[in-house]
């Protein structure tokens, strides 16, 4: 099996990431890692941070001359903010230090980790919360996602991710389900840094923002990230924790800000006829395999990838950090305050799909390792190339 899990504080010392199961002698470009990391910080709307940060992998553990040795992979995302964090974020404790050095917060932020994370662990200094429950944490993501995507694309998988709304702005009809070259292309063709194919949706998204950024507020939105190139029969239906969709949905929630997620159209066939939701089976015998007109389903039928594209949206809130912000309540002395305010983005959606893919890569991978195995690439090709064969010849 495949695991994968981080460490880190937004202001520590850097963010760490641990891959196990990745087989020995895949070849890793540290490269391709850097482009992901530097995509995520991209962004119209992006606050001050991205300025600092200069986002790059480095491997700890786990990959020798440029290749996995089909140990642990460990990595390292340097925060070059630390510098100016080190007393507030020391790991040992530091004599003599005010509250205002240790910036310390009291007045939790509503819609984040602060109050309900200050609670669970008994803490009157919220930051001991926030620091791990930043968005920050996805770098990790994103650079351990882009060594999963390295595995997939081994075997012909390709993920990308484009934006659909941004608050009241949406792409216009046909560009909601964009095929997927198309997707591939938007980074170069979207100097705006939204994301986004439909150009006068950009213009309307870029006003909403720069209209939020004014009145000290944010925006949320709604990203579609697709994998094309995934072949039929990843996850099960034999158990609830072993479907793939249930696994993407809960990959997806767990990204900063996400409060939905829908797998192909399934929104708008909670509103229909199943004769206009479902996906009609036909074979294409030159090409041997069974094939689909219409992607309803996402990729996914039974909680098993079907061969067709995998297609995922999810629903992302408003940032919860305001330069205007609501009322709250001082954790210490119960008295009513306005709530803390930390540096953050106006919109983080375009980069929220760039998180999206990373995590749907982490999936991907994790569902490849359980049904070809291997300790080696090598003995994993073997096992990918007999199952296609079989599906071939059904």
């Amino acid at each position: 099996m495949l695991r994968f899990y981080t460490a880190g504080e937004s202001h520590g010392k850097g963010l760490v990431g641990f891959l196990e199961g990745l087989p020995a002698g895949l070849e890793i470009d540290r490269g391709f890692i850097d482009r992901q990391l530097r995509r995520r910080q991209l962004g119209y709307g992006r606050g001050g941070r991205m300025a600092i940060e200069s986002d790059r992998v480095e491997v700890l553990a786990g990959v020798r001359h440029g290749r996995t040795l089909g140990s642990p992979v460990a990595f390292l995302v340097e925060n070059k903010d630390w510098a100016n964090w080190t007393a507030a974020m020391s790991p040992d404790p530091v004599a003599g230090a005010s509250d205002d050095d240790l910036r310390r917060v009291t007045r939790p932020r509503p819609g984040h980790a602060d109050l309900a994370g200050a609670v669970k662990y008994q803490t009157h200094d919220v930051r001991d919360v926030l620091e791990r429950a930043s968005a920050r944490e996805t770098a990790a993501r994103v650079a351990g996602g882009a060594f999963c995507r390295t595995l997939t694309a081994c075997f012909g998988v390709e993920v990308a991710s484009h934006v659909l709304a941004i608050g009241a702005a949406r792409v216009a009809t046909g560009f909601e389900s964009l095929p997927l070259a198309a997707i591939l292309a938007i980074d170069q063709d979207d100097p705006a840094g939204l994301r986004v194919a439909d150009a006068e949706a950009a213009r309307r998204m870029a006003a909403l923002i720069d209209g939020a950024g004014r009145d000290g507020d944010t925006l949320g939105g709604v990203v579609e990230v697709v994998a094309g190139g995934v072949p039929p029969g990843l996850g099960s239906h034999v158990q609830w924790d072993r479907r793939l969709d249930g696994r993407i949905a809960q990959a997806m929630m767990s990204i900063p800000s996400a409060k939905a997620v829908e797998v192909g159209a399934g929104v708008e066939g909670a509103h229909n006829p199943g004769s206009l939701v479902h996906d009609a089976i036909s074979y294409d015998a030159a090409a041997c395999r069974f094939t689909r007109a219409t992607n309803r389903a996402g990729g996914v039928e039974g909680g098993v990838s079907n061969g067709e594209e995998l297609r995922v949206r999810v629903h992302l809130k408003p940032i919860p950090t305001l330069r205007r912000p609501l009322a709250s309540v001082d954790v210490e002395g119960k008295q009513p305050f306005d709530a803390a305010v930390e540096r953050g983005d106006v919109c983080a959606v375009p980069a929220a799909g760039v998180v999206a893919e990373a995590m749907l890569g982490v999936v991907l991978a994790e569902a490849f390792v359980e049904k070809f195995g291997g300790d080696s690439l090598a003995e994993m090709r073997r096992n990918f190339d007999g199952y296609m064969e079989l599906v071939r010849g059904f």
